[in-house]
C-alpha cells in the first residue's frame, strides 16, 4: 500500500507543478481538479504500468528501457483523454512529453523521501 501512496503522491505533486510550469496545461482552476488528476495518474502508474511494462518487456530490452517513457506518455495521454478540456487539458505533445518528465522526477524524489 506504500507504493500506491507514493504514486498518488508523486502524481498530485507532478501534475501540479506541470500546471504551474508549462502554460499548455490548464485546468479549471479548483484545487480538487488537481488532486482528482493527480490521483488518477497515480493509480494509473501504480496499476496499468508493471502490466504495459511487462508487455512490452522486449521492446524494453532492444531499446535499453527507453521505451518506459513512451509508457509514461501514454498514461498521461490517457489521463488527459479520461477528463474534459474545460476541467484539464494538456494542448501539445511537448507539454506532454514535459508533463511526463516532470511527473517522472517528482516519483522519484517522492520514492527517496518516502
Amino acid at each position: 500500500m506504500n507504493g500506491l501512496v507514493e504514486k498518488i503522491i508523486s502524481g498530485i505533486i507532478g501534475i501540479g507543478a506541470s500546471i504551474y510550469i508549462l502554460s499548455d496545461v490548464t485546468y479549471n482552476g479548483e484545487f480538487q481538479t488537481i488532486l482528482l488528476v493527480g490521483a488518477v495518474t497515480g493509480l494509473l502508474l501504480f496499476f496499468i504500468r508493471p502490466i504495459l511494462s511487462l508487455i512490452s518487456l522486449p521492446l524494453r530490452i532492444i531499446t535499453f528501457n527507453l521505451f518506459s517513457i513512451v509508457i509514461m506518455i501514454f498514461l498521461i495521454w490517457l489521463v488527459d483523454a479520461l477528463f474534459l478540456p474545460h476541467i484539464f487539458d494538456i494542448a501539445s505533445f511537448k507539454s506532454l512529453f514535459l508533463t511526463t518528465l516532470i511527473i517522472w522526477g517528482t516519483e522519484k524524489i517522492t520514492s527517496l523521501i518516502l
